[in-house]
C-alpha cells in the first residue's frame, strides 16, 4: 500500500509538472481546460456548416460571404461582454452562471442548424447564436484565468495561460481531420447534433468553478472613469493612426467563399480531403508563429508589414494556377497542389498577423490595457468583416455563382492586389518597435507573453465559421489580453 501511493504520487507529481506545467490538478483547473479544449473541440462542425450552407440551403458564394460575416458580430463587442459580467451579477455570481448560459445557448444553437433551421435568415441566427456562446465563455473563463494568474507571479501566469490555449490547440488539431472524415459518413445535420453536446460540457464543469458570492452593488464609477481613460486614449494620434492602418490593411476584400465553391463543386474535393488540407494548414500555423518567434521578432514593424504584404499577394496569385487548370500542364495533381499552396500561403499569411498582435499590445497605454487592447482587435475584426462582405459585393458584380467561374481568376487577382493598397500609408505605423513602445512603458513584459504562444493563427478558423473563411478573431489574443491586465494589476 506504502509502494502503491509513493506510485501515485510520484505520477501525480509527474503530471503537474510535465502536462500542467507545474499547477496543481484541481477540479477547478480541470474545469476551466474543459472550457478551453471545448472551444477548440466545437471546430468539428466547421466543414458542415460550409456544406450546409452550400449544399443543403443552395446559397451562392456571395450569399455565404455575406451571410456568414455577420455572424462575427460578437466578437467585435466582446469587451461589453466583460463589463455585463463584471456589473451584473446573476443570484451574486458574475462567472458561474455565465457559463452555464453560454454552454446552454451554444447547444441550442447547434440543436437549432440540426433541426429547425430550413433558411438563410435562420442558419445566420444560429450560427451568430452560437457565435455569442463562444464569444461570451471566451470572455467569462478569460477573467477566470487572470483572477487565478494574479495570485501568482507572472512566471507562473504565462505557464496558465499557454496551458489554457493548449487546451483549445489540442481540440482543433482533433477535430482537424475528423470534421471532414465525418461527412463522407454522415449528414450536416448529424454532426450539428453531434457538435451540440460539447457546449453542454461548458454548463456542468461550470458548477466546479470556485466562486464567492458577492453582496455588495457594482461600482460602475469605475467603469465609467476606465471609459474616460479609454476615450482620451484613442484621441491620440500615436494611437489612431497606427489602428487606422490595421483596419485598412484587414478590410481589402477577399475571395475565399469563391474559391470554396470552386474547389468542392469544380475540382470535386470532397469533404475526408478537405480535412486533411485543415490538418495541414493547423500545422502549418504553428511553423508560422515559430518562424515569427525565432527570427522576425525585433523586426521594425514597417519592415516586416511592408514584405509580408508584399510576398503575402505575390504568393496569393500562386491560386491562378489551380483556377487555370496551369497545374495540370505543370504535371502536379489538383489536390497535391492545394496541400503544397495552403500549406504556404497559411505560414506566410500567420507571420503577415503576428506583428497586428504586438503592435495593438505595444499601443496600449497604462491604466486601459486590456481594455483597449480588446477594442483594438475588434476593429480588426471590423475590418474581417467589411473585407468578406466586400469580397461578397465583388462575387455579385462579376457573376460568380456555384457553378459560374469564369471571372475567378480576375478576383483573385483583384483581392490580392488590394492588399498593396494601404502601403503607402506604411508611414502611420512606428519607425521601431522602440517608438512603439513609448506609448506604452508598462507593457514590456507583452513580448514574453506572447513568447508562450506557439501556434494561434488567423488561419484557425473559430468554430461558428465554416472552413472557407479565414478566422476573424485571432485566439492568441486571449493570451495577450491576460498578460495586459496582470500588468494593469
Amino acid at each position: 500500500m506504502i509502494v502503491s501511493t509513493t506510485g501515485l504520487a510520484k505520477i501525480k507529481n509527474s503530471l503537474s509538472e510535465k502536462v500542467f506545467l507545474g499547477h496543481e490538478p484541481s477540479a477547478e483547473l480541470i474545469a476551466i481546460l474543459l472550457v478551453y479544449f471545448v472551444q477548440g473541440i466545437l471546430g468539428l462542425a466547421r466543414l458542415a456548416v460550409s456544406f450546409f450552407l452550400k449544399d443543403d440551403l443552395g446559397l451562392s458564394p456571395a450569399e455565404v460571404s455575406a451571410l456568414v460575416g455577420f455572424a462575427a458580430l460578437p466578437w467585435m463587442v466582446k469587451p461589453l461582454f466583460g463589463f455585463i459580467s463584471d456589473g451584473m451579477p446573476i443570484w451574486g455570481y458574475r462567472r458561474r452562471p455565465y457559463l452555464i448560459l453560454s454552454g446552454l445557448m451554444g447547444a441550442l444553437a447547434w440543436v437549432a442548424l440540426a433541426t429547425v433551421v430550413h433558411s438563410a435568415w435562420a442558419a445566420m441566427a444560429a450560427i451568430a447564436l452560437s457565435s455569442l456562446s463562444i464569444a461570451f465563455s471566451d470572455v467569462i473563463v478569460d477573467s477566470i484565468v487572470v483572477e487565478r494568474a494574479r495570485q501568482e507571479s507572472l512566471g507562473d501566469a504565462g505557464s496558465l495561460q499557454s496551458l489554457c490555449w493548449g487546451s483549445t490547440a489540442v481540440g482543433g488539431l482533433l477535430t482537424a481531420y475528423f470534421s471532414g472524415s465525418l461527412l463522407q459518413h454522415f449528414s450536416t445535420r448529424t454532426v450539428f447534433g453531434i457538435t451540440a453536446t460539447f457546449p453542454l460540457i461548458v454548463s456542468l464543469v461550470a458548477w466546479l468553478i470556485s466562486e464567492s458570492r458577492i453582496t455588495e452593488k457594482a461600482d460602475w464609477s469605475v467603469v465609467w472613469h476606465q471609459l474616460g481613460q479609454l476615450r482620451e486614449a484613442v484621441s491620440q494620434k500615436s494611437i489612431w493612426m497606427p489602428t487606422a492602418f490595421l483596419f485598412l490593411w484587414q478590410a481589402t476584400p477577399t475571395a475565399e467563399s469563391a474559391f470554396f465553391f470552386f474547389t468542392t463543386n469544380e475540382l470535386g474535393f470532397d469533404p475526408e480531403f478537405l480535412g486533411r488540407v485543415r490538418l495541414v494548414t493547423s500545422l502549418a500555423a504553428l511553423i508560422g508563429v515559430w518562424l515569427f518567434q525565432r527570427f522576425l521578432k525585433t523586426v521594425p514593424y514597417r519592415v516586416i508589414f511592408g514584405w509580408s504584404t508584399v510576398i503575402s499577394a505575390i504568393l496569393g496569385l500562386s491560386t491562378l494556377l489551380l483556377v487555370t487548370h496551369a497545374n495540370r500542364a505543370l504535371g502536379i495533381s489538383d489536390r497535391w497542389f492545394s496541400i503544397g499552396d495552403s500549406l504556404v500561403l497559411t505560414v506566410m499569411g500567420q507571420i503577415a498577423f503576428m506583428p497586428v498582435l504586438v503592435l495593438a499590445a505595444r499601443l496600449c497605454p497604462p491604466g486601459v490595457e486590456a481594455t483597449l487592447f480588446a477594442l483594438l482587435m475588434s476593429v480588426v475584426n471590423l475590418a474581417g468583416l467589411l473585407s468578406y462582405e466586400s469580397g461578397a459585393l465583388l462575387m455579385h458584380w462579376m457573376g460568380i455563382t456555384e457553378n459560374n467561374f469564369t471571372n475567378l481568376a480576375l478576383l483573385i487577382v483583384i483581392t490580392n492586389l488590394s492588399t498593396l493598397l494601404p502601403l503607402p500609408l506604411l508611414g502611420w505605423l512606428p519607425a521601431s518597435d522602440e517608438e512603439g513602445s513609448k506609448t506604452a512603458p508598462t507593457l514590456q513584459s507583452v513580448p514574453v507573453a506572447l513568447d508562450f504562444d506557439s501556434s494561434a493563427s488567423k488561419h484557425l478558423e473559430q468554430p461558428f465559421m465554416p472552413d472557407l473563411l479565414t478566422e476573424l478573431v485571432n485566439t492568441s489574443t486571449r493570451e495577450t489580453e491576460e498578460s495586459l491586465i496582470l500588468s494593469d494589476d
